[in-house]
């Protein structure tokens, strides 16, 4: 199963943003997409930011994964 996660850029350099959700840090390509910015939220998959996406979808989906994981309710 494949997941992208929404997270929100906190740094930018050369073509690489650093984003974060729940303290956890990931560098990610910004290589597919234009005019991302700090203070953006991104989808991050497989190290590549995918898309940019509204910050209120984003953290209503974070909401939801916090449910989910709370629930315990992954797959084994």
């Amino acid at each position: 199963m494949c997941l992208a996660v929404p997270m929100k850029v906190v740094e930018i350099e050369e073509g690489t943003a650093v984003c974060e959700v729940d303290g956890v840090r990931r560098e990610g390509s910004l290589m597919m997409l234009d005019d991302v910015m700090i203070g953006d939220y991104v989808l991050l998959h497989a190290g590549f930011a995918i898309e940019k996406i509204d910050p209120d979808e984003a953290l209503k989906t974070l909401a939801i994964f916090r449910e989910v994981l709370d629930a315990g309710m992954l797959p084994e």
